[in-house]
């Protein structure tokens, strides 16, 4: 992966939902040149508001446990 947590949860960044899928809500984000995607387990998400947009760093919980995880995938460069 090339951008680290602070570019991808800075400058603006906002997250869109993409699809729901096996007990998962993802979200794909633009960093500079290049998007990826991660989850937000349904577990996690209950009694939150999960939107169709929201800036980087109110998802900045899910990004980082999904850098952890190895589930923030690149889609595209």
């Amino acid at each position: 992966m090339r951008h680290g947590l602070k570019s991808i949860v800075g400058g603006g960044n906002k997250p869109m939902f993409s699809h729901y899928r096996d007990r998962n809500f993802s979200y794909v984000v633009k960093v500079q040149d290049q998007t990826y995607n991660f989850p937000i387990p349904l577990e996690h998400a209950k009694g939150a508001p999960l939107l169709a947009q929201f800036t980087a760093i109110t998802l900045m919980r899910w990004i980082r446990k999904a850098i952890d995880d190895r589930t923030f995938q690149l889609v595209k460069s």
